[in-house]
């Protein structure tokens, strides 16, 4: 697709649609965005994401005329908005930065990302990890992860051609490398989306990506993002599971999360449904 443009969609999948199709199609829309190289796709969550996005489309496809155009996912949810920071704008347009950093009361801690509508579901799950089980958590935003693994590939390119020089290290690396805990992802796409990065994440951290693979069975937001397992209590547990893989809680724990939030462990996997 050569031409300037944006496209942008109106793509809350977890709302009340009730033709499955329609949910199985749009989990996917990202994914289809990230296959064409001069597609800049993202999927912000926040109004001040979005002018920094479209500010630099106009920077980029006007004012240098670049050969790209811009594919935008909006929400059509009504939400509060916090407003940007000093310093955000650069992390929007690569794709990621630290939003909300947790407390330091507690001894655990873990990474929280998340993108578009599903962002919410994870700010909530930071909530519910300090509140009922003593966990502290780093909440960023992601609405790129497309972005993150150009910029992970490029690296990797450049480091193979480059073979007696330092070696580089993406962004994603970068921004999170100076951490502690498990990295948990929770968007509402297809979890190849969110796996697109995998490559680059640190060395020796967990990586735990929850998403949208299969059909839309439900009549609101809150039951698409529960049959999905992508919501605030999935994000939670899976948080915890990782966390227990690493030896910081017993395993006990997660199953009382289970347990506390109501989660049917028999339930049968999305993809299958």
């Amino acid at each position: 697709m050569r031409t300037n443009a944006y496209q942008i969609r109106s793509n809350d999948h977890s709302n009340n649609y009730k033709q499955q199709r329609i949910k199985q199609k749009h989990s996917k829309t990202q994914m289809f965005a990230s296959a064409i190289p001069n597609c800049i796709p993202y999927d912000p969550t926040f109004a001040h994401e979005v002018a920094v996005i479209i500010h630099d489309g106009l920077r980029r496809m006007v004012a240098n005329q670049e050969d790209v155009f811009y594919y935008i996912t909006v929400m059509n949810e009504n939400y509060g908005h916090p407003g940007i920071k000093p310093g955000q704008e650069e992390g929007i347009l690569k794709g990621l930065y630290l939003l909300n950093e947790g407390g330091k009361e507690n001894k655990l801690r873990v990474q929280l990302l998340g993108s578009g509508t599903i962002l919410r579901e994870v700010i909530a799950a930071a909530d519910l990890l300090r509140e009922d089980w003593k966990v502290d958590a780093d909440v960023w935003s992601a609405p790129s992860f497309t972005l993150l693994a150009r910029d992970g590939q490029d690296v990797e390119r450049w480091n193979m051609l480059h073979p007696a020089d330092t070696a580089k290290k993406s962004y994603f690396e970068q921004s999170l490398e100076g951490t502690d805990g498990p990295i948990v992802v929770s968007t509402d796409y297809m979890r190849t989306y969110a796996e697109q990065v995998r490559a680059f994440v640190p060395k020796g951290r967990s990586y735990k990506v929850l998403g949208t693979d299969g059909y839309g069975r439900s009549d609101t937001r809150a039951k698409l993002r529960e049959f999905f397992e992508v919501n605030r209590y999935f994000v939670t547990v899976a948080a915890l599971k990782s966390l227990a893989d690493e030896g910081k809680i017993k395993p006990e724990v997660v199953a009382q999360a289970i347990a506390k939030y109501g989660i049917d462990p028999s339930k049968p996997n999305p993809v299958t449904v």
